[in-house]
């Protein structure tokens, strides 16, 4: 594996957070519904990738130099 991405693009990372997620709501005694953990996982990833797009808009807009 040669090509690389930011951790926020992986799925398993985006998995293995909603497995977390799912395990502190089961232990608060609110589990996630069967299946749920895979809408969730797209969801998340969905949103973070706009997050992602949004800074770096924001970044660009506000740099005090110039990209060479």
């Amino acid at each position: 594996m040669n090509d690389t991405k930011a951790w926020h693009q992986s799925k398993t990372i985006w998995g293995a957070l909603v497995a977390i997620l799912a395990s502190v709501l089961q232990a608060a005694g609110s589990p996630l519904a069967p299946g749920m953990e895979h809408d969730l996982v797209e969801a998340l990833t969905t949103l973070a990738g706009a997050a992602g797009g949004l800074l770096a808009i924001y970044g660009r807009l506000s740099a005090d130099r110039r990209v060479s």
